[in-house]
């Protein structure tokens, strides 16, 4: 909570009247304390004030800053380019590119600069069987990189290292349990802390799977950067039934609905989905797979858009824009 500027130095705050504990900081940009500390020493910003007992209090304006750089960060900008800008930069930036440059996604090394294999440093905690250090370790990661990379580059390859390791024998079904449910808890929290979108330019998207599909994380994954591109999202989460899916369509207004397919459901079967959602929805709405299966990618006719791969929603996001615009 904000407290008396009277006990601090004042060098660093742009009212005297009003600091911030690194807690109430903490709690109002969704930014833990431990990445306001690296970035103090990393990049020279925040820099609190101090209390006559060493502790840090932060300004009005360097909240406010920190705010616009987590919303930043959320949809794609790195910390190192935004962190050091001042308030009327990332004002500008925030309000120029609210959804981000996906380009600046696509050229991002799949490993971080700041952890050269995070992946497998996540899969290490995963094998201690230490959920609360790996729930932890996947948040700063989260803070450290913004939403969009983090997902990209922590929690792909890790999927894909868990894929590797349940091949080679290497993995317990109660370790994956595990992990997913560890990832599902930081997404959850990961979307709900996304700003709100733009209603008159936001799409409306619905995401499901069909009855034929268990799984749930691709999903989860999907909605978060459909809302870090700017989109409404209503999830209905896993084995929805398709006529519920066309209801909610309706109810929610729905431009697009995303329905993910893993690998292991039958392509037959998912194409069988995709023809009767297709020909129950509206004309108007677009009908979205998120699919690697072959077989599905080869027939699926159109105007079902397969999704190859999570990346590539942020620029169908566009696409959907600028076609509406042209209408």
């Amino acid at each position: 909570m904000p407290v008396s500027a009277d006990d601090a130095s004042s060098h660093d705050l742009a009212s005297p009247q009003v600091a911030y504990t690194i807690a109430a900081v903490e709690r109002d940009t969704r930014i833990s304390k431990d990445t306001l500390r690296i970035w103090e020493k990393r990049y020279g910003f925040p820099l609190p004030a101090r209390d006559v007992n060493g502790e840090r209090l932060y300004s009005h304006d360097q909240v406010e800053r920190l705010r616009h750089v987590k919303r930043l960060m959320d949809v794609g900008h790195r910390p190192g380019r935004i962190v050091a800008l001042g308030l009327a930069e990332l004002r500008r930036l925030d309000a120029c590119d609210p959804h981000a440059d996906s380009d600046d996604l696509s050229r991002s090394n799949p490993q971080s600069p700041l952890n050269p294999s995070p992946a497998l440093d996540m899969l290490a905690l995963l094998r201690k069987h230490d959920q609360r250090a790996l729930r932890r370790a996947l948040g700063q990661q989260l803070l450290l990189m913004g939403l969009r990379r983090f997902i990209a580059e922590v929690v792909t390859p890790l999927l894909a290292e868990l894929g590797d390791a349940w091949a080679r024998g290497e993995l317990a079904v109660f370790e994956e349990h595990l992990c997913s449910e560890t990832l599902d808890s930081v997404l959850r929290h990961a979307v709900i802390s996304l700003p709100d979108p733009s209603a008159d330019a936001a799409p409306r998207v619905l995401l499901a799977t069909a009855p034929i599909e268990a799984h749930g994380l691709g999903l989860l994954m999907a909605e978060a950067l459909f809302g870090a591109s700017g989109c409404v999202c209503m999830n209905l989460g896993r084995q929805t039934p398709l006529a519920d899916i066309v209801q909610a369509t309706l109810v929610h207004r729905a431009d697009l609905v995303a329905l993910s397919f893993s690998t292991a459901v039958n392509p037959q079967q998912a194409l069988e989905a995709l023809a009767a959602l297709r020909a129950s929805l509206p004309a108007e709405v677009e009908l979205w797979a998120g699919c690697t299966l072959p077989a599905v990618k080869r027939r699926c006719p159109a105007p079902t858009r397969v999704i190859g791969r999570l990346d590539d929603i942020a620029a169908e996001v566009t696409r959907w824009r600028q076609a509406r615009l042209n209408r």
